[in-house]
């Protein structure tokens, strides 16, 4: 088994490749505006670093958000387009799944990411394997009540402080935590716990319309 995990959902732009056992190795830059430029070399970077060719991967995993539409959708066309040329298959994954599991809590707590417009995407968790509740996309303010007194794990954390006071690391999502969580469901059979059905391409968790939208009262013009 050698899985490449990629994720592009927050500022970060992260690339791993994981053989059944560990990761063996990984890299990750924090650019929100450059999802497109920087994966394919930081995916290059890690083949380097592993010492293997692209077509020596077996799986493909693909963190699916929630994100903001451009940033999340580098990585999932880029995931799809390496599955779709090797001939492997393609894992969605829930990238506030991979915060919760490089977390190592234990108890109950949250995990919460930056969404813009002054809101959170985020999740509860009771355990760094098991969501309970979520995603959603949601002001600080207005579920200030849901998630007092559960540490924070995120961006979103360290953004709202007044909301989230118990902030926890990571703040950017790994995919060396997203492949190794999907090391573990495979090794277990659980294909099913991933975020997309067998043989279907993982969809994109983006929670709300994207910003560029067409202008109302849009006026047509047809050549005469």
């Amino acid at each position: 088994m050698l899985l490449l995990a990629v994720d592009t959902a927050t500022p970060a732009v992260t690339a791993a490749l994981h053989d059944g056992a560990s990761v063996v190795a990984e890299s990750s830059s924090v650019d929100a505006r450059r999802h497109g430029e920087l994966l394919l070399p930081t995916v290059d970077r890690v083949l380097a670093d592993a010492g293997v060719r692209l077509d020596a991967v077996t799986a493909v995993v693909a963190g699916v958000g929630p994100g903001p539409y451009t940033g999340l959708r580098v990585g999932l066309v880029t995931a799809a387009t390496f599955g779709s040329a090797l001939g492997v298959p393609v894992y969605g994954l829930c990238t506030l799944d991979g915060l919760a599991y490089a977390s190592g809590l234990d108890g109950p707590f949250v995990v919460a990411t930056d969404a813009r417009r002054k809101e959170v995407y985020w999740a509860r968790y009771d355990s760094p394997r098991s969501r309970v509740e979520g995603p959603f996309v949601d002001r600080p303010a207005d579920i200030a009540e849901r998630v007092a007194g559960l540490p924070v794990v995120g961006a979103g954390a360290l953004l709202y402080p007044d909301t989230f006071p118990d902030a926890r690391a990571p703040e950017h999502v790994s995919a060396a935590a997203l492949a190794s969580l999907a090391a573990e469901k495979l090794a277990a059979g659980a294909v099913g716990a991933f975020e997309n059905e067998p043989g279907v391409p993982p969809q994109p968790m983006y929670l709300r319309r994207p910003d560029a939208q067409v202008p109302k009262n849009y006026k047509v013009v047809t050549p005469k």
